[in-house]
């Protein structure tokens, strides 16, 4: 009798903490003066990212075209995700207008009507490598990293509600949004020692 070897098999799921910057982190690349255009370009193609939460096929094909004025009438990016099809639409933050407006007349993005010029993904993860060794962050980062910092540390952590969150990441279903969720420990100690001031004026 052939005995199946999976039979008491059972899976473990980890779950896996995801790398996200800090603010500390961000401030800190964004001062950083890079020797090389290659290093920058790439610097600010990932902190686009971080304040956008686009994933790197939709930020390297994002064309000029596909950013216009939303119902609030400020600037806004409208496009369908490379991944799920979704359309997800995405209010501009200052720090992404700055960083346009620096490639405005750059000139693969003036022949092409691109916003950024992004590199291949394997160059791209490769300068992030250099980025990080030179900004002193001991972390791995990618692409992803940038997208599940736009979910934490600049959206989910400054109050914006995790519905909000799923839209603009072009999630189809909330529990994908979710998983970014990671409230870090420093934001979960700052509301505790805000509700413990607030307990104790009751006393």
């Amino acid at each position: 009798m052939n005995l199946d070897p999976y039979l008491n098999f059972k899976g473990k799921f980890k779950k896996v903490d995801k790398a996200i910057l800090t603010r500390t982190e961000l401030d800190l690349m964004a001062r950083k003066e890079f020797a090389s255009d290659r290093l920058a370009q790439v610097r600010d193609t990932f902190l686009f990212c971080c304040f956008t939460g686009l994933a790197y096929t939709d930020v390297q094909k994002l064309e000029k075209s596909q950013i216009a004025r939303g119902i609030d009438g400020e600037q806004w990016i409208f496009i369908q995700r490379t991944k799920t099809n979704v359309k997800s639409h995405i209010p501009l933050l200052s720090e992404a207008l700055k960083i346009i407006d620096r490639y405005k007349d750059h000139p693969l993005c003036e022949s092409r009507g691109l916003v950024l010029p992004v590199p291949s993904n394997q160059k791209m993860n490769d300068y992030l490598k250099e980025i990080a060794v030179i900004c002193g962050i001991n972390k791995v980062l990618t692409s992803h990293v940038a997208r599940h910092t736009f979910a934490t540390t600049i959206t989910l952590q400054n109050g914006v509600p995790i519905e909000s969150v799923s839209k603009m990441l072009g999630h189809t279903n909330i529990r994908t949004t979710q998983i970014y969720a990671k409230i870090l420990d420093t934001k979960v100690s700052e509301d505790m020692q805000a509700l413990k001031g607030r307990l104790s004026k009751r006393h």
